[in-house]
This record gives C-alpha cells, sequence and structure tokens, in this order.
C-alpha cells in the first residue's frame, strides 16, 4: 500500500511523522525525531485498527512520545556522541588559561576583564587596568585570574 493510498487518520499521523522527521533535519534539537517516531508508530497502529477514537490517539502518541523520548535519553547517556572539541558549548570551560586584559581594577573583591569583544567579571590577584591576567577557573560566571608572566 503507497501513502496516496493510506487515508484517513493513519494518513495524517505517518505526514506528521514525516514533517517531524524533516523538522528534526532542518532544525536540529536531537527532539523532533522522538515526536516523529511516536508519530510514526500510532499511524502505523492506525493501519491495521482503523476504528480507534481520536483521544485514544491523541493518549497513544503522547504515550509513545514519553517512552521514545526516554528511550532516546537513555540511549544518548550510554552511547555519547564524540567530539572533537567537547567543550564546544561550554563557554566557561573554553575561557580557563586564556590571556585577558583587565579592564577595570581586579582585585579580591572584584573586577572586570576584556574577553574577546566582552567583559567579564573577575577577581583574584590585584591587577590594574590594561594588564595581562590568565583565567585559572570561572566560578558562579565570574573569572578567577592570576598573574600572567608576558
Amino acid at each position: 500500500m503507497t501513502l496516496d493510498g493510506i487515508g484517513g487518520a493513519a494518513g495524517a499521523w505517518l505526514i506528521a511523522a514525516l514533517a517531524l522527521g524533516l523538522a528534526e533535519l532542518v532544525i536540529p534539537g536531537v527532539f523532533a525525531v522522538f515526536l516523529a517516531i511516536a508519530a510514526g508508530i500510532v499511524g502505523l497502529t492506525l493501519l491495521a485498527l482503523p476504528e480507534l477514537p481520536v483521544a485514544v490517539q491523541i493518549a497513544a502518541f503522547a504515550a509513545w512520545s514519553i517512552v521514545s523520548v526516554l528511550i532516546g535519553r537513555r540511549w544518548y547517556r550510554d552511547y555519547p556522541v564524540e567530539t572533537s572539541d567537547p567543550q564546544l558549548n561550554d563557554r566557561a570551560a573554553r575561557m580557563i588559561g586564556q590571556v585577558v586584559v583587565a579592564e577595570q581594577r581586579v582585585d579580591a573583591e572584584g573586577g572586570r576583564v576584556r574577553v574577546g569583544d566582552g567583559s567579564w567579571p573577575a577577581c583574584g590577584a590585584p591587577a590594574d587596568p590594561g594588564a595581562r591576567v590568565r583565567i585559572s577557573a570561572i566560578r558562579d560566571g565570574v573569572a578567577i585570574v592570576e598573574p600572567h608572566a608576558d
């Protein structure tokens, strides 16, 4: 049977599954694929049981969505995606070790440093404006700095 010959609710669920799958490709976020799986299961179920009430279809979609998301979360936890840059989306971790310039006086009480094109709060070893310091840690959104020997 082709998709053209599938009518009614089964066809609608299968088209929704296809649309959600395509949405995952266009806007990757590893979430729509699980909803696509759930819609596909409901659509295939309706091929065998075409008289299921709409309320049951929606409940089945919700249940299969939850099941597929839980399975997917476990899969990604057990088989993480390998990357050449594990800190890609962790801006704070990427800053550790960088040499930056103090914008305002930095001391144990606070100050500011220039990181790239942004300004970050900082504290740590005393440094006058314009001095170069190294970021040794990030704590609660504050760069902890130490002296940098030029």
